[in-house]
């Protein structure tokens, strides 16, 4: 495993594990005792950047990861999440967002509630969670931030975009008015934008990126086919069916990449080719998915003569027509 800087002094394995994919029931169920023993078997493999938020099951993915870690503590680097309003249920349906709340008596609640489920004196890298314009211009929000890191309840403090791919405008004005530590946001090969022009201006401001979904929702792992069927409690089930049909021709175009890897660990090289890129979250579901990935930190960069074949696909969208039809679901 690699490691690189996500914040003054703070080191990180350049393949993280982000335990939403174990502890939201969106990825498939798992006991609590099959969470705990995936976050060990990625500790064992050499990770030390794990990634929660506090909106995972309303506390439980802390929970998980603080009782997963507990003893190795001071080995790990242990991220979460802020900002969401956890008592709001009433009018919410599927896996529509709930409100945010972020005044500050919230924010000194939510804190300490975190730290507890953890069961840590101090959290490494506390993120804000899917942030509007109006909470990056929050002042009051920014100095209780800048509070706790001088308590020492955090040592760093980001952002998270989202929930879904975009958010561009709030990436380059947080980064440029706050001292953000790190961004976290979705990039891969097939999904470069915004990342890349997010990628500049965290070149420019200093800010490390945290980057998730590297696979492109599992697309980038390269086991799917255009008649795939998603189980019922895979989230991935109600997309159109074109995000289905035109990724498999693109990943089809990728074969130059899996000579001396899979497509998967390419994926990964491709992301972390970029030195502003501190960590990568692959999505996680299964131990030999999980060793594959982590391995990747073994495999060697990729050439600057893949890097260009993959921009120049890119720019010519794989040479894929997009389908006329992108109503129906994938598994109508």
């Amino acid at each position: 495993m690699r490691y690189r800087q996500l914040a003054p002094g703070i080191e990180v394995s350049e393949v993280g594990f982000g335990n939403w994919t174990v502890t939201t029931g969106w990825w498939g169920d798992y006991s609590e005792a099959e969470a705990v023993a995936l976050h060990r078997a990625a500790f064992d493999a050499g990770i030390t950047f794990f990634d929660t938020s506090n909106a995972y099951g309303d506390g439980y993915g802390e929970r998980v990861l603080g009782t997963a870690l507990a003893d190795v503590r001071d080995q790990v680097v242990i991220a979460t999440k802020f900002g969401y309003d956890l008592d709001a249920t009433d009018g919410r349906r599927g896996q529509q967002e709930r409100p945010h709340r972020t005044d500050v008596a919230s924010l000194r609640a939510d804190l300490d509630a975190s730290l507890r489920r953890l069961n840590v004196d101090t959290i490494d890298l506390w993120q804000l969670h899917n942030p509007r314009m109006g909470h990056l211009d929050d002042d009051a929000l920014f100095a209780f931030l800048d509070e706790a890191r001088a308590a020492g309840k955090i040592r760093a403090y980001g952002v998270a975009l989202g929930p879904k791919i975009g958010w561009r405008d709030e990436g380059v004005h947080g980064m440029r008015r706050r001292d953000l530590a790190a961004l976290q946001m979705i990039y891969n090969i097939l999904e470069q934008d915004p990342g890349r022009e997010l990628l500049d201006v965290a070149r420019e401001t200093g800010t490390a990126t945290v980057v998730r979904v590297p696979h492109s929702s599992g697309m980038l792992e390269g086991n799917l086919t255009a008649d795939h069927v998603f189980p019922p409690n895979d989230h991935r089930r109600h997309r159109p069916r074109s995000w289905l049909v035109e990724g498999v021709q693109k990943v089809a175009t990728l074969d130059f990449l899996t000579a001396d890897m899979t497509l998967g660990q390419a994926a990964l090289r491709w992301i972390l080719a970029d030195a502003g890129v501190a960590t990568t979250l692959p999505n996680v579901y299964g131990r030999e998915q999980l060793a594959e990935f982590a391995a990747a930190s073994d495999c060697r960069d990729l050439t600057a003569d893949e890097l260009d074949r993959v921009a120049r696909l890119y720019a010519e969208n794989f040479g894929v027509a997009a389908e006329a039809d992108r109503t129906t679901k994938v598994n109508a």
